[in-house]
């Protein structure tokens, strides 16, 4: 039988918001200091991804990217862990291997500098009838604290992990290929800073 442990709302793919849409935009924050995680690596990272999107002005691309490790505990309603991710396992839906390649180049993702990114949970608490999830996400060389809502569930002794969509601003964690932040005259020939992003990680109890 199904047992819900947790309930959030929303987080970690990368996109811009469009006109009329649900505002999605997290709120970044410097990093918290937060004792090193030790929890169980209890993940399946054959089973959990996060899903991403991006936008530009004659359109829009989407994918996924593996978890490498990680690790969750819920005890009393509080939810602890660490989702580490493989950025050279970055793809694109529509199969470019051209998009792929671009996104892991130094003037994007820079995976062969920076290989993992990491979200770290560092507190999470009930608001307004949701719970809120607090932690520092790490992309490249930056490590900022955002909150984010999700849901947790249980079946048969498996966690769920699943956050709602999230719009991150890329320039916020120094990846500046195309963004308006960092270049000037780019005419249409830009992508949106905003992307979106979600969770969703399964692992043992």
């Amino acid at each position: 039988m199904k047992k819900v442990i947790l309930s959030l709302v929303a987080v970690a793919t990368i996109l811009v918001s469009c006109k009329g849409k649900e505002d999605k935009k997290v709120v970044v924050k410097e990093a918290t200091k937060v004792e090193k995680v030790v929890v169980e690596n209890n993940v399946n990272v054959a089973e959990s991804l996060m899903l991403w999107k991006g936008f530009k002005p004659t359109g829009s691309h989407n994918g996924t990217v593996k978890l490498s490790s990680g690790a969750m505990s819920v005890s009393n309603g509080v939810i602890t862990g660490e989702f580490v991710i493989d950025m050279n396992s970055i793809t694109d839906a529509d199969g470019s291997t051209r998009l792929e390649g671009h996104l892991k180049n130094a003037d994007f993702f820079d995976v062969e500098k920076y290989p993992t990114s990491k979200f770290v949970i560092t507190s999470s608490e009930v608001k307004e009838g949701k719970v809120q999830v607090t932690g520092n996400l790490t992309i490249k060389d930056v490590t900022k604290s955002i909150t984010i809502p999700a849901t947790v569930t249980e079946v048969e002794g498996i966690v769920t992990f699943k956050s709602e969509t999230f719009e991150l601003n890329r320039a916020d964690f120094n990846v500046k290929y195309g963004s308006k932040t960092f270049f000037g005259n780019l005419k249409d020939k830009f992508i949106n800073d905003n992307m979106e992003m979600s969770f969703e990680v399964k692992g043992t109890k």
